[in-house]
């Protein structure tokens, strides 16, 4: 099964992403991973991209997802794999 490719904006501490970071390594789902905590332009990169300022900024392919509760949320909701696995939502159905 294909995997999009997954970027994570985060801090090494930060408790949401640890969780993000968990969440993906449960799905054995590898990732990029751009620690932002000590490299103001990195934190300005990713509030550039993502529109927010706070970690962590998680994009799936060229969708941002948003927060690790913004993931959480599609996870429940089953939509995370469609993104992940690149798999076609069902008729009628946004994943975002």
């Amino acid at each position: 099964m294909s995997q999009a490719n997954v970027t994570l904006y985060t801090t090494r501490f930060c408790p949401y992403c640890v969780r993000a970071r968990a969440l993906l390594s449960r799905k054995h789902v590898t990732y990029t991973e751009i620690n932002v905590g000590h490299d103001p332009a990195l934190w300005q990169e990713m509030e550039s991209v993502s529109g927010r300022d706070t970690v962590p900024q998680i994009f799936i392919g060229d969708t941002h997802v948003g927060g690790y509760d913004d993931m959480a949320a599609l996870e429940r909701a089953g939509k995370l794999d469609v993104l992940l696995f690149n798999q076609i939502p069902p008729e009628g159905e946004q994943y975002v």
